[in-house]
């Protein structure tokens, strides 16, 4: 993109003037208030004499940023100042974004959800708690923004790897929708955070005095249905257009909700489809690397929840890209969850499940089959070169997996994807060590560099993290006018940022691009969306050519940058 976050300066007339405007943090400049703008807004006395400008502001907040004692402090800080100053809030993490990424969204944001009604400050989204599911409408007519573009939604059941957080966890979708606009840009005023808060089986949570959710079990059955379907309904009915991703909904329900809605709404879940997207996209990156083909390889997947068949999923369409059929595809991918490997017997197998799991009968790691294998038995069985971890199993990836992942193949590719990093399958620096140097890794949470060769060369760790999908997949969507989302635009974002990866060029570098360039990687995720929509008829008719959609997508993208206000009176 060529526009400069610097550009001249954009007039426009607001209704706002005085204390109203200094708490609205879509219109909030601060000290960066002209005179001229002091007398015509009423904001003399209000503010100190000193009028600044963005960079001087940006330097004052990132000091004090660096004032607060811990990460849960900074990330306080942050979300108290994007509730005051969006734009400036936007400018510091757009100038420091390798640092702030992890503050305001993984690995901190757990942690913030843990103790989401400690630090509970103002309120940002909306929350649609089941007693009150009769005012719905009423609820999303509160909603301050008329033309609302992106939702995202969770039920709180299953945040990260640290499981129900109740009402807590709507850390997730104000974290995901500040990362649209960081990463995607997309304008925060068209964004919405919501929780539905259906109760929480969290025992913690229902005893602590200062939980601002609704006290009760969770709901099941017949009734969380109908609660999200007249969820659904009225949100269709009031925002028409407008995406919904879902996110960190337990496994019995993130599937199903998809399917259930997917032909309906514009709508996809990040927790299935875009962390497919990127652990794919990595996956690719470091098979060239390797020089190994992606259809001669074994890829095991421990975890076999909604991220585990995602990946599954799109590895299999991947496949078949490259020539196997579905079910030579689905013979190379082999899921394993805590219990062992899914086969035809495992009890309470499930539906999704099913494609991949092996046939019990034919099964012979050389010996008599058993009904119980372990990730151990599966690595060296399959003779896997290709080893993914989404089962929040912290440390599962032993020395003796990653021994054995080495003697499969010459460059072995691991990827621990669980987070926080308790919940990480593997410490990068002990996968590197166990594999001799030589294992290509990528992360779920952020890492350091790991030094080997007493510290002459060193790897970077790449963390696939879906900030680099979901943004470009949203703006993409947004810009090329799309009514649905479709898996075929997962693939191409996939394909767009593994050719994106630094290890390509550079022995050492990362697999995944460096999050200071993350505007430009959502760009081309975006151009390649929304070139997919215009090819399978989904987009807008005006966008009929490759510059059409460039063209929209220069004009979608929003940058954080101030404008000048005139008072407009009524």
């Amino acid at each position: 993109m060529t526009k400069s976050v610097d550009a001249p300066e954009v007039l426009e007339e607001i209704e706002l003037r005085g204390v109203e405007l200094l708490t609205n943090p879509l219109y909030n400049k601060g000290t960066a208030f002209t005179e001229e703008e002091r007398d015509d807004l009423g904001l003399w006395g209000l503010l100190p004499p000193h009028v600044d400008n963005i960079h001087g502001q940006i330097n004052r907040a990132y000091q004090a940023f660096e004032m607060e004692p811990s990460d849960l402090e900074k990330y306080i800080f942050l979300r108290n100042l994007q509730d005051h100053n969006e734009v400036l809030f936007y400018r510091l993490l757009m100038e420091h974004i390798p640092e702030m990424m992890p503050i305001i969204y993984t690995p901190v944001v757990g942690e913030a959800c843990q103790k989401f009604s400690h630090i509970f400050r103002q309120r940002r989204g909306i929350f649609v708690s089941y007693p009150d599911r009769h005012r719905i409408p009423e609820i999303l007519n509160n909603v301050p923004c008329r033309k609302v573009r992106v939702i995202v939604v969770t039920d709180g059941e299953r945040i990260l790897g640290l499981g129900d957080q109740g009402t807590d966890g709507m850390g997730i979708p104000i974290g995901k929708l500040s990362l649209y606009s960081l990463c995607g840009g997309i304008d925060p005023a068209t964004t919405l955070p919501i929780i539905l808060d259906v109760g929480t089986d969290n025992e913690e949570r229902l005893e602590d005095p200062l939980y601002i959710g609704w006290r009760n079990r969770r709901i099941r059955d017949q009734r969380y249905d109908d609660f999200v379907e007249e969820f659904v309904e009225n949100v269709v009915a009031k925002f028409p257009g407008v995406l919904l991703q879902w996110e960190d909904f337990a496994n019995r329900n993130a599937r199903r909700l998809l399917e259930r809605y997917r032909d309906r709404l514009c709508t996809f879940n990040d927790d299935i489809q875009g962390t497919a997207a990127v652990a794919v996209a990595a996956i690719m990156s470091a098979l060239k690397v390797s020089s190994m083909q992606e259809a001669d390889q074994n890829y095991v997947i421990f975890g076999a929840g909604s991220a585990g068949i995602g990946i599954a999923e799109l590895l299999e369409t991947s496949l078949m890209h490259k020539g196997l059929s579905r079910t030579q595809a689905r013979e190379r991918i082999w899921l394993v969850d805590r219990y062992g490997l899914i086969h035809s017997e495992t009890p309470d197998l499930q539906e999704v499940q099913r494609p991949y799991a092996r046939d019990l009968g034919k099964l012979s790691f050389g010996g008599e089959a058993r009904t119980e294998l372990g990730l151990l038995e599966v690595v060296r069985g399959a003779r896997a070169g290709v080893l993914i971890g989404c089962s929040g199993q912290g440390n599962a990836f032993h020395q003796d997996v990653v021994e054995a992942m080495a003697a499969n193949c010459e460059r072995p590719i691991i990827f621990p994807l669980s987070n926080p990093n308790a919940c990480c399958e593997g410490e990068p620096a002990q996968i590197l060590a166990w594999s001799g140097g030589r294992a290509l890794v990528a992360t779920g949470s952020p890492f350091g560099p790991v030094s080997l060769d007493s510290g002459i060369s060193s790897i970077e760790i790449g963390q696939c993290n879906n900030c680099y999908i979901f943004p470009g997949v949203g703006l993409g969507v947004i810009a090329s006018g799309a009514t649905r989302v479709t898996d075929a635009m997962f693939m191409k974002a996939a394909i767009a940022l593994s050719e994106l990866s630094p290890a390509l060029s550079r022995p050492g570098a990362s697999l995944l691009p460096a999050l200071s360039d993350i505007r430009a990687v959502s760009n081309k995720i975006a151009f390649s969306v929304g070139m997919e929509a215009v090819k399978s008829g989904l987009s807008d008719p005006a966008i009929d050519s490759e510059e059409a959609l460039s063209a929209r997508l220069e004009k979608t993208m929003w940058y954080p940058r101030y404008k000048r206000f005139k008072f407009r009176s009524s």
